[in-house]
């Protein structure tokens, strides 16, 4: 059977029964989510997302709010574009500074930060892709501290990918925030799993 690329209403647990299982979800997600971060630069952190993180998170949000069934539909509309497609890999990008002022600050510099991803290995680059749900820089060029980035593959660029060994280097080239890091072999290895 293949990823899944979608979830489905059916997919979604009632509260009461995620409930029950919460706790063994939520250890079974540090598992998971464990290699599929990497930090770039010193505040910010691409976390790789796949159906099982996308799937928590609708979980979570229903539970926490205490959503009704008629909410289900717009939480799926919202995430489901960011479970990858089977050519694809995407990321939540985060800008975590934890003083709110120096954030406000920092955050003000990095207008169309979400826009300069990319992705380096094997001679290819693959420039990340902003979610086009919404608009994360204000006018004034402040951005939002969370960004979505989708990172497309052609078939060739999917098996360079998944060459044991091969280096992959995730950038970003903002000119307030230019830096990149070596992704983790494990991290490489956990994201193959992403491709059909």
């Amino acid at each position: 059977m293949g990823n899944k690329h979608e979830i489905a209403v059916a997919d979604i647990l009632p509260r009461e029964a995620y409930g029950k299982i919460r706790q063994e979800q939520r250890r079974r997600m540090v598992a998971i989510k464990r290699n599929r971060r990497v930090e770039v630069g010193p505040f910010a952190t691409f976390y790789f997302e796949c159906y099982d993180t996308m799937w928590h998170q609708v979980q979570e949000m229903l539970f926490i709010e205490k959503s009704e069934a008629a909410q289900i539909p717009d939480e799926l509309a919202a995430y489901n574009p960011l479970v990858p497609k089977g050519d694809e890999l995407v990321a939540t990008l985060m800008i975590e500074i934890d003083d709110p002022l120096r954030r406000s600050q920092i955050l003000a510099r990095l207008g169309g930060i979400e826009n300069t991803a990319s992705l380096g290995f094997a001679g290819e680059t693959i420039k990340g892709e902003a979610e086009a749900d919404q608009e994360r820089t204000t006018p004034d060029g402040k951005t939002s501290s969370v960004q979505f980035v989708h990172f497309r593959f052609t078939p060739p660029q999917i098996t360079a990918f998944k060459r044991i060994g091969v280096q992959v280097v995730l950038g970003l080239a903002h000119p307030n925030y230019g830096h990149m890091a070596v992704m983790p072999e494990a991290v490489r290895a956990e994201l193959c799993r992403d491709f059909d």
